[in-house]
């Protein structure tokens, strides 16, 4: 369990805290769903350090969510709303700002349950879209680099790539549900005059990941926390684009607080787009092990990207104003040193 005393993720919330204009969001009062995520915890205990922000974390386990967030249960400040995002908030229910986090965002959720992880996203969208035309507020909404389906070469996804998508597979699901969020997103604002903000983030990797993700990257973390050697499942030539949670949040929250309505922009760190196999490399540096290379099993091809390139273009990020703050080497040794609590 991750210590959230360490001084490497204190100085993080601190590097998130100075998003411009941050002040702005004191005295609001903000929904996120998927609030015991990889990015729901980082974000709430950056909004909870800001102090004065209202916070109701949605989630569909309080077990999890007191072994994730307890911290917060007694702060009046903080309400957890134990409900799954596929039904509607309820009435009494008001924010400034929401933020839909919750997602099957790992390979295995995508190969085994193709129709929930669609639904989630779908009903999960709707459901914050009609509360905020309910009540004023803004949505931001996280979208993904999966939207931009494969590259044409080595091509760089800027915000109207189209990219080359595959419908013949169960993991499309995820994507096209996605993308059909986000013109779920686009509707609202074009009938019913809601603000919405969209960030297509990058593979996230950092500290508040979850030990049951079985992403590439968390799968080398953990090898790399037990000290054992790094298994790569394919050759390693995937080059992609990668962001750092406190970078990601930071910049979630630049774009909500300063972002255009009605605008996608791409969320990654042009200092952290590497090969697969440099990313396996840099973890197995930290724990003094090898790369060892290993076929994947049937059930976990399923669910992998057969992506080689996704870098995503941050220009339209860049002129907003955001500049992110780690480098690839410092977010992984960041990430393990932080989980190991040394």
């Amino acid at each position: 369990m991750i210590n959230k005393k360490h001084p490497q993720y204190m100085e993080d919330i601190r590097n998130v805290l100075s998003v411009k204009g941050i002040e702005r969001l004191q005295g609001k009062r903000i929904i996120v769903t998927g609030a015991t995520g990889l990015l729901g915890v980082h974000l709430i205990d950056a909004l909870m350090a800001l102090g004065n922000v209202s916070i109701i974390a949605v989630g569909r386990n309080r077990e999890r969510a007191a072994e994730r967030l307890g911290e917060y249960f007694s702060s009046p400040l903080f309400s957890f709303l134990e409900q799954d995002v596929m039904l509607p908030f309820p009435e009494d229910i008001t924010a400034d700002y929401v933020i839909p986090l919750a997602s099957n965002t790992h390979p295995l959720a995508y190969s085994q349950y193709p129709v929930e992880t669609m639904l989630i996203n779908l009903k999960g969208a709707e459901h914050a879209l009609e509360l905020a035309r309910r009540c004023g507020a803004t949505v931001l909404y996280p979208s993904t680099v999966e939207v931009y389906g494969n590259a044409r070469g080595n091509d760089v996804f800027t915000e109207d790539y189209t990219g080359v998508l595959n419908l013949a597979t169960s993991r499309a699901g995820y994507s096209e549900s996605k993308r059909s969020c986000e013109a779920l997103c686009q509707s609202y604002g074009a009938e019913y005059g809601v603000n919405v903000k969209i960030v297509r983030l990058s593979r996230v990797f950092g500290p508040t990941m979850l030990m049951s993700d079985s992403k590439a990257s968390s799968q080398f973390i953990k090898k790399a926390l037990a000290g054992e050697d790094i298994v790569l499942k394919s050759e390693g030539k995937q080059f992609f684009s990668y962001t750092y949670t406190a970078d990601a949040v930071a910049a979630m929250l630049h774009i909500m607080l300063n972002g255009t309505n009605g605008t996608a922009y791409n969320i990654a760190n042009d200092n952290c787009n590497v090969h697969l196999r440099d990313f396996a490399g840099l973890c197995a540096e930290l724990c003094g092990r090898e790369v060892v290379f290993d076929l994947p099993s049937e059930s976990e091809r399923k669910g992998f990207s057969v992506a080689m390139n996704a870098i995503l273009d941050t220009e339209r990020l860049r002129n907003s104003g955001f500049t992110p703050m780690y480098t690839m080497k410092d977010a992984v040794a960041r990430t393990i040193h932080i989980l190991k609590n040394d």
